[in-house]
């Protein structure tokens, strides 16, 4: 896997350098930004790691106009600017994630792999689901039955399509609370099943095969009857 690190301190961009290299990546370096926007618009690149404060051209301004050319390259912003604002100009310019320095190592070779794994898994992420007649295309964001267009809200659409992608398993109240409504613990309200019943309405209704099923005392299942 190729990087390219943009970083103007020496002693941080050896040693990052030297790390990486050990952990089997090749790097690239660059000390300034506009010698680090020059490498990433000729050359393709597994991932960007990205000091903020940098000379000739911020970090800030490398990170938008390469994210211009490069709409899926992972960019791991490195900086000393620790605020919330900053770290919000920093996702807002394009990055995918944010370290604060100093950092441990181990920290920054973990949200490395998690960034180049997001960006493999992301074309399979992209690929239409289907049940029986029930088709979810995640990329265009559309749901049909049989053919016939069906309106989801975005709670609603991002809860069918965690059923789809485990269908014929049974999921939990928890599991669907942690990954859909993104809680690590059930606040006791009935929220998971009023969506499960606005699903059934908009996806089951007016259908003889019913795809939404309960388990009760175990959650629910997506499947053909």
């Amino acid at each position: 896997m190729r990087i390219l690190l943009v970083e103007d301190e020496p002693s941080v961009a050896a040693f990052l350098h030297q790390g990486l290299r050990e952990q089997g990546y090749t790097v690239d370096l660059a000390a300034d930004g506009l010698l680090g926007l020059t490498r990433a618009q000729a050359t393709r690149y597994d991932c960007l790691i990205l000091d903020q404060l940098l000379p000739g051209l911020s970090g800030l301004e490398v990170c938008r106009q390469v994210r211009a050319h490069d709409a899926g390259i992972p960019i791991l912003m490195l900086t000393a600017l620790g605020e919330t604002d900053d770290k919000i100009r920093g996702l807002d310019a394009g990055a995918d994630d944010y370290l604060v320095k100093p950092f441990a190592f181990e920290e920054l070779l973990a949200r490395l792999r998690a960034l180049v794994r997001r960006r493999t898994e992301a074309p399979a992420l992209a690929a239409p689901l289907h049940l029986a007649d029930l088709t979810l295309d995640p990329a265009a964001k559309r749901v049909t039955r049989a053919g016939q267009a069906v309106q989801l809200t975005a709670r609603e659409f991002a809860l069918l399509e965690y059923l789809l992608r485990h269908q014929n398993r049974v999921v939990s109240r928890a599991d669907l609370l942690e990954h859909v409504w993104d809680l690590s613990f059930d606040t006791g309200s009935n929220v998971v099943d009023v969506y499960i019943n606005f699903l059934r309405k908009k996806i089951d209704k007016g259908f003889d095969t019913k795809l939404i099923h309960t388990l009760v005392g175990m959650g629910y299942m997506l499947r053909k009857e």
